[in-house]
């Protein structure tokens, strides 16, 4: 029996009926006698050459300090605080605190405007904001009554040094951190109570609240454990922002839920850097999405530049394979890929020691049933794509989402009478159970009758040498309905031409079935990015439907 099949065979935990991360993670941690008291928690460190390390004992009481301060100030179980801060201690300080009042907590990229934070802040109803100085003007229009607290970005939170000022109307955050904790008592948090709201992009255009429960956060240590592959000694490096739903799995519920280590740098992307501070911090296990991969292959590394560096592993996009080439031949293993969405988090992953299969997501987790499910509504066979559904009760899956019921009762669906959560993402899967990304339910090109995975194309063209990223979308055809079309940014040193858009479509056919290739090729000089890095192929759909729809008004004019 493989590795992974010795996984899956394993018994399923049992989901406790309670579970609070900070009391039965952070705290567990501080009073475990057998690990050393200073090994670390976080490594933060920053730009500027500023650097602090916290164990789980100091984490431990820094977040009583803060969840006792916020208590005393009327913040009390099931209120949601949103947390929007940098890649500094305080984030994880903060959030552990609003989860040991039994609070809901929501974190935010700083990138967000004014108008973000209203919708988020009218739409929650949070009772408290947490934030750094720098973002204190754009809650302006907070609802009055609303904790407002402000941390110093330029100071670890406990760090020597004045206490900082705060604006007016806000409370400092460090000067929380100084309050004696008293009779503080951490909230017995239930399984299915609600402990944090993650908003993600809506295909309506408005951000959806997605409700998570204290099970899921308890539930996603198993990605830790079995992809991330972490345990007491290990430092954990995710470069994920620290509003999204990556972040809370690799920077914080997970690696916690296993006693390893976090390095938290707080700076701008700087590909040496990136490498410099695995060398530096002695990071076992690597996190980063595929467009920062491609970027760091570019270097020229040589073997044995991260000495400590025993696992890569990449999610939120797929990893091209000569970017996975190149990576390999640097570290001397490959990258562990994995699938999840903000709903569930990870569903599908590789693993160590187990077969790495070229273009494949991996398997499904251990403990997790998945489906894929034709438009029908019925299984699809072996290398026919469907989309992919989890099996019900799972305890990874999501409340629903926030103060939308009929979108919640949207997303699923009976299969053989047993209800399945939709994850609106495709696949096929090979006789293994390998999964093979084919896109978003609503990325799929359907040209003539074939159903075209935009994947598997993007994949074609990035392995031509001239080409450094490439997005494949449906552009709309009189003929056709819809024909694939590839949107193409070239290495430096090369330009846009028709010949070379020619030799493109030539290389991708050698690769892929030749009904698959791009028969329109536009160079760019970017991709439109979301705020993690990933290529929003949505914004060039929306984009080409509109141009064609200019195109055939113009005629009818003529």
């Amino acid at each position: 029996m493989d590795r992974y099949a010795t996984l899956r065979a394993a018994p399923r935990p049992t989901v406790p009926a309670t579970f609070n991360f900070g009391t039965d993670v952070v705290d567990a941690w501080a009073r475990d006698g057998v690990r050393n008291a200073a090994a670390p928690a976080l490594i933060w460190c920053n730009a500027a050459g500023q650097e602090r390390r916290y164990s789980f004992a100091e984490m431990a009481t820094l977040t009583d300090r803060l969840a006792a301060a916020l208590a005393r100030r009327g913040i009390a179980r099931g209120d949601r605080v949103l947390v929007m801060l940098p890649r500094i201690p305080a984030w994880q300080i903060a959030m552990v605190a609003v989860l040991k009042l039994g609070a809901v907590a929501i974190p935010c990229v700083t990138m967000l405007t004014a108008k973000d934070i209203d919708y988020r802040l009218g739409n929650s109803g949070a009772r408290a904001v947490i934030t750094s100085a720098a973002e204190t003007g754009k809650f302006a229009a907070a609802p009055a009554g609303t904790l407002l607290v402000a941390a110093d970005p330029a100071l670890p939170p406990d760090g020597p040094g004045p206490r900082p000022a705060a604006a007016a109307g806000w409370v400092s955050l460090e000067a929380l951190l100084a309050e004696a904790a008293g009779d503080f008592r951490p909230a017995t948090v239930a399984a299915e109570d609600m402990a944090i709201l993650f908003y993600t992009s809506g295909s309506s255009g408005m951000p959806k609240g997605v409700a998570h429960s204290s099970r899921a956060l308890w539930s996603w240590r198993r990605s830790a454990e079995h992809w991330l592959d972490l345990g007491p000694g290990d430092v954990m490096y995710c470069t994920a922002d620290t509003g999204w739903s990556k972040a809370g799995t690799s920077i914080l519920f997970g690696p916690w839920a296993r006693g390893a280590a976090v390095l938290f740098y707080d700076g701008p992307f700087d590909a040496a850097t990136r490498i410099a501070l695995i060398a530096r911090h002695g990071v076992t296990v690597f996190c980063a999405a595929a467009t920062e991969l491609r970027r760091l292959v570019a270097l020229d590394l040589r073997p044995g530049t991260m000495p400590s560096l025993r696992l890569t592993v990449s999610a939120g996009e797929s990893l091209n394979p000569p970017v996975m080439a190149r990576w390999q031949a640097l570290t001397g293993r490959p990258v562990l890929e994995a699938y999840g969405l903000t709903e569930t988090l990870m569903l599908v992953a590789n693993y160590r020691d187990t077969e790495v299969r070229p273009g494949a997501m991996g398997r499904a987790l251990p403990g997790l049933d998945l489906a894929l499910l034709t438009p029908e509504g019925r299984p699809a066979a072996a290398g026919e794509t469907g989309q992919i559904a989890l099996r019900l009760p799972s305890p990874q899956v999501m409340l629903g989402y926030w103060q939308d019921p009929a979108r919640t009762a949207a997303a699923m669906v009976e299969v053989a009478g047993q209800p399945h959560f939709l994850t609106g993402d495709n696949a096929r899967a090979d006789a293994d159970g390998y999964l093979y990304y084919e896109g978003r339910a609503d990325d799929i090109i359907n040209s003539a009758g074939y159903r075209i995975g935009p994947q598997e194309v993007e994949n074609a063209l990035a392995a031509h040498p001239k080409v450094r990223e490439v997005a494949a979308i449906p552009s709309p055809d009189a003929e056709r309905g819809e024909i694939v079309k590839a949107f193409v940014v070239l290495h430096d040193g090369h330009a846009g031409s028709p010949e070379l858009a020619k030799e493109l479509q030539d290389f991708a056919k050698r690769l892929t079935a030749p009904y698959k290739y791009p028969r329109r090729v536009e160079f760019v000089a970017e991709l439109p990015k979301n705020a993690v890095g990933k290529i929003e192929r949505r914004r060039l759909r929306e984009a080409e439907k509109a141009a064609w729809q200019a195109r055939q008004a113009a005629r009818h004019e003529e």
